[in-house]
């Protein structure tokens, strides 16, 4: 007999023999009677078991039942208006354990993180850690929707490297042969040589390693990263066009199917942003911060997460938007390859998307002229030994691009409310995590 999902049981079944498959939630043993409610990743069912004199395998098999245990149920579903849950029961004729659960379970509601990472399995049977996956797999679909109707490559960049793609202070390295290899930070490098390559437009959704010794709520050492690289653009601006077009479909697509099960199981809406996306300056940023009374206390003059969320704060009281880009940062602050403006040499041509005071995005126009980007490089204490291979993607006619990366683990956080990375990574990586 084939499964039956909980959430397919209706009323206009009953009276049907049907399977289903699930675990153990809760169980009730009374004298005359035995109550089960199972689980499965739709829902949740009872089952009701009336004992028998002389006794009899169901009412054994029940006996012997623990939380969180495997079990398959064969039985009539039976309309029954008594019953709280969905207005329907089960009558088993036959129950099989599968999987016997040990008691008791090393947690609970109420464990600490480290515990509930401990026993990560266990701890994403809960049907809302079930739904923030569910909006995962929607929201990269619905990614990969709008780039399929808007022209894109798909590209798997390789995550051993050579050499450094961002910062060296954060690199892993690892034994390769007779040398030594590095975790990719990023594809950016690998980005750019597909636009020499005439490939125009591509995204990639892959894992990408920090060695970042930050404890914080929305830091990890390895997480998945949307990468998207575009060719021929004028300035920066048409990135950000392209992003907020893309953020847009996602979150359509998002609300049109989760929307109301978020709403249930976290409490927060799901808010499609009008377009276009509101821009502010980075030295109006400053200015803004300054007036609302927060120093900007970095001397390469970067944001802090405080200053993040009061920019959020003035956007949303301002425009009534959740999203903002801050664009034009200073040089101190971005790598090498971002291009300058013409006007002042000291500002990029980027961005960072701040979405409900949190930084989801960092994007920019690249410098696609080789002469240019070797000077930048260099002024940034980088050898020309250690990016030959880079500058080599832009001697035989690279065309102007930009691109950006985007947090697909900050996007769960904020739309579920979920407080901390680790709730919304399937299994988090970090300065004290490897395992399981």
């Amino acid at each position: 007999m084939e499964r039956t999902h909980l959430a397919a049981l209706t009323p206009a079944s009953a009276g049907e023999t049907i399977r289903v498959c699930g675990w153990v939630q809760s169980i009730r043993n009374a004298k005359r009677m035995q109550f089960l409610v199972m689980r499965d990743h739709t829902g949740l069912i009872q089952v009701t078991h009336e004992r028998t004199e002389g006794g009899s395998d169901i009412e054994t098999a029940l006996e012997s039942l623990t939380p969180e245990s495997a079990i398959e149920v064969t039985g009539a579903l039976i309309q029954n208006d008594h019953v709280k849950l969905r207005g329907m029961e089960i009558v088993p004729t036959q129950i099989m354990v599968v999987g016997l659960a040990e008691k008791p379970l090393p947690l609970d509601q109420n464990s600490p993180m480290p515990t509930r990472q401990d026993w990560r399995y266990l701890d994403l049977r809960r049907p809302e850690m079930n739904l923030v996956f569910r909006l995962q797999t929607t929201i990269e679909h619905a990614m990969r929707q709008w780039w399929m109707i808007n022209g894109f490559l798909e590209i798997h960049s390789p995550k051993l490297m050579g050499h450094a793609s961002e910062s060296g202070a954060e690199l892993f390295s690892v034994p390769y042969f007779d040398g030594t290899a590095y975790l990719a930070q990023s594809p950016q490098f690998y980005k750019q040589m597909a636009m020499a390559a005439g490939f125009d437009r591509i995204f990639e959704i892959g894992p990408v390693f920090r060695a970042n010794p930050s404890h914080t709520v929305r830091h990890d050492t390895e997480f998945t990263s949307v990468d998207v690289e575009v060719s021929w653009i004028k300035s920066h601006d048409d990135v950000m066009k392209i992003e907020e077009q893309w953020l847009h479909f996602i979150l359509t697509q998002v609300r049109l199917i989760h929307g109301e099960e978020i709403r249930e199981r976290f409490q927060k809406e799901v808010v499609v942003p009008a377009l276009p996306f509101p821009r502010i300056t980075m030295k109006d940023a400053h200015q803004i911060l300054i007036e609302r009374g927060h120093p900007i206390t970095d001397p390469k003059g970067d944001l802090d997460p405080e200053g993040e969320r009061q920019l959020c704060q003035y956007v949303q009281e301002k425009f009534g938007h959740d999203f903002v880009f801050i664009t034009d940062w200073p040089i101190t602050i971005r790598p090498f390859y971002h291009m300058r403006h013409e006007s002042d040499p000291t500002l990029t041509k980027s961005f960072d998307l701040l979405w409900r005071g949190l930084e989801v995005t960092s994007g920019a126009q690249r410098e696609h002229r080789p002469e240019i980007l070797l000077k930048q490089a260099l002024e940034k204490g980088l050898t020309q030994k250690e990016i030959q291979f880079y500058i080599d993607f832009f001697r035989y006619g690279m065309p102007t691009h930009g691109g950006y990366g985007f947090g697909l683990s900050r996007m769960l956080m904020l739309l579920t409310g979920l407080g901390n990375v680790r709730e919304v990574t399937y299994l988090y990586r970090g300065v004290n995590r490897l395992t399981p």
